[in-house]
């Protein structure tokens, strides 16, 4: 027989067992960490998905969007394949979404099954979103571990003005936190 603690939100570990031991993290990394980044999701005619934190927009002539992709992920090939993509920022709600686009939760049925989603030429974005933009991908180079992924900003759709969910200090976060 085994022992069940019986009090909500009981941990087995105190800590993360697979955690790097702090003297041996990264400072780049751990700075990198302290920099609250806006959760996005970007999607692709495929369909293909990722959740990207690393993700910039610039006002211009054209307007212009960066991001720091995976370049083995499934969103990369989908994205380079067709050229264009969607970029969907998302809310607290959708912190379960966020994660099983990042590989952290489960995807019964794959990625797309829950939730509901609205098709575009750029690629599904969710229903429920804060806004989204299609992007046609002008370009990647690899950039440290990742890769910077350029596009100019075709199509903008907000939603009304909502709270976005964060990405701080390895957590998920949202304004007022």
């Amino acid at each position: 027989m085994f022992h069940v603690n019986p009090e909500p939100g009981a941990e087995i570990h105190h800590t993360d067992p697979f955690a790097t031991p702090v003297g041996e993290r990264s400072p780049v990394r751990r700075l990198r960490g302290r920099l609250a980044a806006t959760v996005t999701l970007w999607t692709a005619p495929g369909p293909a998905g990722l959740t990207v934190s690393s993700t910039l927009v610039a006002e211009g002539e054209p307007d212009r969007l960066l991001g720091l992709v995976d370049e083995e992920s499934d969103l990369w090939a989908a994205a380079s394949a067709a050229g264009r993509f969607a970029v969907a920022v998302l809310g607290p709600p959708h912190r379960q979404l966020a994660d099983r686009f990042a590989g952290l939760f489960p995807a019964p049925g794959g990625l797309f099954a829950a939730g509901e989603w609205i098709p575009t030429d750029y690629g599904p974005v969710p229903a429920d979103a804060g806004g989204w933009v299609g992007c046609r991908l002008d370009g990647a180079r690899e950039y440290g571990w990742a890769l910077l992924v350029e596009a100019t900003i075709e199509t903008v759709a907000l939603a009304e003005e909502g709270t976005p969910l964060l990405h701080h200090r390895g957590r998920y976060r949202q304004l007022g936190d």
